[in-house]
């Protein structure tokens, strides 16, 4: 849990990216149609993602969505192209689908099965009190640094928790159905 909560002090908001496409220019009618497509995305990727970590394993796919989310943060914190900077926000909805359904179905694989409700308690704790953390440290780096700053923050966060992840499980550990 606490490499989860690690990326989750990575995990702002994800209004800051909303803020971010306002900023390059998309007006504000379009964004809820975006919004509405990074959701369709995330859908299709959670069938695939969590039908590849039955395949390959859990902790495989995890760390894959960490990386992936590092580089969509990353590459919101350099790019000013709009269009780039779409099909950047599109394409962070893979990061869902390689993470949501997959760190729920490892926290049920490695719980007893008499302590799952308390293992998911900590777990949505643990994104919860990560996330609100995640976005007022985001927020302030925003506003007193720059955007690009927040993002790489953001970024290097989820890089440190994927690598973490990686030396502190080994394939063993790895569960697979």
């Amino acid at each position: 849990m606490s490499i989860i909560f690690l990326f989750a002090l990575g995990n702002a908001s994800d209004a800051f990216i909303l803020l971010r496409l306002n900023d390059l220019g998309v007006a504000p009618v379009w964004i809820p149609l975006l919004w509405s497509a990074l959701h369709v995305v995330k859908m299709t990727a959670s069938v695939i993602g969590g039908a590849l970590s039955d395949r390959f394993g859990r902790r495989a796919m995890i760390i894959i969505g960490y990386l992936w989310y590092a580089a969509m943060y990353a590459a919101f914190a350099w790019t000013s192209s709009l269009a780039i900077v779409i099909a950047i926000f599109l394409a962070y909805g893979l990061y869902f689908g390689f993470t949501e359904g997959v760190e729920k179905a490892w926290v049920a694989d490695m719980a007893p099965a008499g302590s799952r409700g308390t293992a998911f308690g900590i777990y949505n704790a643990a994104l919860g009190l990560g996330g609100l953390a995640a976005s007022l440290i985001f927020g302030a780096i925003w506003t007193r640094v720059s955007p690009s700053a927040a993002f790489l923050n953001g970024a290097s966060l989820a890089l440190a928790a994927s690598v973490l992840l990686y030396l502190t499980f080994s394939n063993a550990q790895d569960s697979r159905h």
